[in-house]
């Protein structure tokens, strides 16, 4: 069973980064952690940590640089 005060350190713990500026939180758990152990990845940009996009491994080949492209 969880304790109340494990409760509280997690609500303070994303209190505190959504306070310093993180607008975007995934929580994940995972019994490959010891017991309080913490790890946390960032991202510089709006896509989701983990995803394609932030790991820069979509493909989009149709999107080509040419000399006389317009946009």
């Amino acid at each position: 069973m969880v304790s109340d005060k494990e409760i509280d350190d997690i609500v303070n713990m994303l209190d505190g980064k959504t306070a310093s500026g993180i607008s975007r939180i995934r929580v994940i758990t995972s019994d490959d952690f010891q017991k309080g152990e913490i790890a946390s990845v960032s991202h510089h940009g709006r896509c989701d940590v983990g995803s394609p996009w932030a790991k820069g491994t979509v493909k989009n080949e149709k999107a080509i640089d040419a000399d006389d492209a317009t946009c």
